[in-house]
């Protein structure tokens, strides 16, 4: 299963922070890909993992054209953590995931199915959704059920 990623952050002791579309944030110890392959020791001394990137398309993350890690070692290697923002997400990924419009969404709050102020909440433009209303509402999203 893809696991898109929408953020990452360089940590001290070479470890990555990682968003993934559905609100889950891994931590991943980057020192086994030093480890296990040569070319990634350029990581170890200097600013270079400072670069870290999302790749395109939430793929993986890249530094540069030579390094570069999938999101699937980044998912199935990644030790999850807690944050304040765990198991919200944009309409765009929740649709994109559970492949509804927006507008549905939308209309979801707006007739109550979705809670506004509860299980949702709008910032600015920007519509957040809580994944756990998401699952009560729609079930398993698309992506997963296709992949089970």
């Amino acid at each position: 299963m893809f696991h898109k990623v929408k953020e990452v952050f360089a940590m001290h002791d070479m470890r990555l922070s990682v968003y993934f579309a559905d609100g889950t944030t891994k931590i991943y110890d980057a020192r086994r890909l030093v480890d296990r392959f040569p070319q990634f020791k350029v990581l170890e001394n200097g600013p270079l993992f400072e670069d870290v990137q999302v790749d395109e398309g939430g793929y993986g993350v890249i530094w540069n054209d030579e390094l570069d890690v999938s999101c699937d070692e980044l998912w199935e290697h990644g030790v999850e953590t807690a944050t304040s923002f765990d198991g919200l997400m944009s309409f765009a990924d929740a649709s994109e995931l559970w492949g509804l419009s927006e507008s549905t969404l939308r209309k979801a709050v707006s007739y109550g199915k979705i809670k506004p102020g509860i299980d949702a909440r709008k910032y600015g433009k920007q519509w957040i959704v809580a994944r756990d209303a998401m699952y009560r509402e729609y079930g398993e999203p698309k992506e997963m059920v296709a992949a089970g």
